[in-house]
């Protein structure tokens, strides 16, 4: 069966079994086309991770395209309708690992890229690919270290899209132009281990921790804003003890997150948790790990372009939001560049018979190719 360019590409970056950090081959596909289009490709490999940035242009702002070639495992692969690394399209449907998160849309960036420069060879201004291999993992030698080189560089990103899968129902019905910080921790409250026959020679964590569950449970952290919904502290994980029923625990571990807003910084959130634990006589300490701050593009030229391209192939006016996870965005939006996230449907990301409309992956082709035009044509 014939499919379009972006499908055929998307086909060809979903066969690579490329669960992070691995790439196997993703990079030197989308490397070949874009070298043959004129990109001048710098590849960046830090420890196991490959990237690489790939520039159109001699000057002026920078337009890039960011994503990574990674993918989540398959996991029990005898559990999926198709095997998840020989993709196929059925009933309209492009199955698969990696068709939502992000390959379909990596593709979409190639073929739109490819139509506009064979348009507009000369255009103003710069367009650039950001590449990783290493977004579902840790995130330590991805893009976080693509945008130091960056730096170093004296580069700067003046508008920035990111493929990840930030639509609802339908591709483009939402565009993603901010996300919450995350902060999470490892909380360990000490007691004294001891005989359940005689709790007054222990001090059992459990209990002693409790009042100041009941309290973090019902703070208001903030209200949030225009932007962003309310602070979120959650519980992911408590455990102690040795197993034994006959064993009071000396430690009590817990695991959290805090999903937070710009109305907050990293130390109120430290400062308040602090506060509570010591207001309930807790002996404690805490390993806290931040995956990344707040950030927010407000309505400007990257944002317009975006709603503008959506309306005209899709009749669909986007909505703007900040829900969800975490993304590369952080390491990016930072630096001061305007940032969405657009892509494909994410109702099936990180799941067992993964799959994204296919004619919505030739729709983000011409969304992205539209928003070149709003920003880099001549």
């Amino acid at each position: 069966m014939s499919h379009s360019p972006t499908i055929d590409l998307a086909m060809q970056l979903m066969a690579c079994r490329s669960v992070t950090p691995i790439d196997d081959g993703c990079q030197d596909i989308m490397i070949a086309r874009l070298q043959a289009i004129g990109f001048r490709i710098e590849r960046l490999r830090f420890d196991d991770v490959d990237n690489f940035w790939a520039v159109h242009g001699d000057s002026g702002d920078i337009l890039a395209f960011a994503g990574h070639t990674d993918v989540v495992p398959a996991g029990d692969e005898d559990q999926w309708q198709y095997p998840p690394y020989q993709p196929r399209v059925e009933q309209g449907l492009l199955c698969g690992r990696g068709a939502a998160d992000m390959k379909g849309s990596l593709a979409a960036m190639v073929t739109a890229t490819e139509a506009f420069i064979s348009a507009h060879p000369n255009h103003p201004n710069r367009l650039a690919f950001l590449i990783t291999s290493d977004e579902e993992g840790i995130a330590i030698n991805g893009t976080a270290r693509v945008m130091d080189y960056l730096a170093e560089h004296n580069e700067t990103i003046r508008w920035c899209v990111v493929g990840e899968p930030s639509s609802t129902a339908l591709t483009g019905d939402t565009i993603k132009n901010g996300r919450r910080g995350s902060l999470g921790l490892k909380l360990t409250v000490h007691g004294v281990q001891g005989h359940v026959a005689y709790p007054h020679l222990a001090d059992n964590p459990i209990f002693s921790f409790s009042p100041a569950l009941v309290e973090l449970n019902q703070t208001e952290w903030d209200r949030g804003n225009d932007f962003f919904p309310a602070t979120s502290f959650q519980i992911s994980n408590i455990q102690a003890g040795t197993g034994a029923t006959n064993v009071i625990p000396g430690d009590l571990h817990i695991t959290a997150n805090f999903r937070f807003s710009t109305e907050l910084t990293v130390d109120d959130i430290k400062q308040r948790l602090t506060a509570i634990l010591d207001r309930h006589g807790l002996q404690f300490s805490i390993e806290w790990h931040l995956s990344g701050l707040p950030f927010i593009t407000e309505r400007g030229e990257l944002i317009d372009a975006s709603v503008k391209a959506i309306e005209q192939v899709t009749g669909l006016n986007a909505e703007l939001s900040t829900a969800g996870g975490t993304s590369d965005g952080r390491f990016i939006a930072p630096t001061g560049a305007q940032l969405v996230e657009l892509g494909p449907v994410n109702k099936t990301i990180h799941r067992v018979n993964e799959r994204v409309n296919a004619a919505e992956l030739d729709q983000l082709h011409a969304i992205y190719e539209k928003i070149m035009i709003a920003l880099l044509s001549d």
